[in-house]
């Protein structure tokens, strides 16, 4: 008889919960010039938190539907909105 193995709950395959994540740590960088870099962001998620690529970015979508942040054209950073900013306050 062979044995199945259920899997695990993914942490963040609820995109909301990936999007309060990325708030999370989005909320402890630095901002340089207002800008948040995209991979401060993505490295502790995919990499710390173990968070699949697809996670990640439904979170980040997720965020940006919220109108918590706003992503610049380029890809490369981006920046809290007045809501996003509230979050934390």
């Amino acid at each position: 008889m062979i044995e199945l193995k259920y899997a695990e709950a993914r942490s963040y395959a609820d995109p909301e919960t990936a999007a309060l994540r990325i708030m999370e740590i989005a909320n402890t960088i630095e901002p340089a010039q207002g800008k948040i870099y995209i991979e401060l962001i993505n490295y502790p998620m995919l990499f710390k938190d173990k968070a699949s690529p697809a996670e990640y970015w439904t979170g980040l979508q997720r965020a940006i539907e919220n109108g918590w942040l706003k992503l610049h054209e380029s890809g490369t950073f981006v920046t809290f909105t007045p809501a996003g900013a509230d979050l934390f306050a």
